[in-house]
């Protein structure tokens, strides 16, 4: 099962990362897995220093999630009409 930590502890873990301290050095010290500090400190830096907040999308990000989402809904749709051609 999956450990969860709270943000104010990530942040403190990155912080030290960003001290000088080595990443090998803190997953020893605190038991964490080494990968999980090197995404730790991505996101920290993806988030602007948040990690409860969510990475901001981009304008071209939101149209192509609309026209994912929009071609979804009209896939689904031409599927039922087909279905219902075959059984009329």
């Amino acid at each position: 099962m999956a450990k969860h930590y709270d943000n104010d502890f990530k942040v403190t873990i990155v912080e030290l990362l960003k001290s000088g301290r080595k990443s090998t050095e803190l997953s020893k010290e605190y038991n964490l897995n080494n990968n999980t500090i090197r995404r730790w400190r991505r996101e920290f830096d993806l988030k602007s220093g948040d990690f409860s907040k969510k990475r901001e999308l981009t304008a071209e990000e939101i149209e192509l999630k609309t026209l994912k989402k929009e071609l979804k809904e009209v896939t689904l749709e031409r599927d039922i009409l087909k279905k219902w051609s075959i059984y009329r």
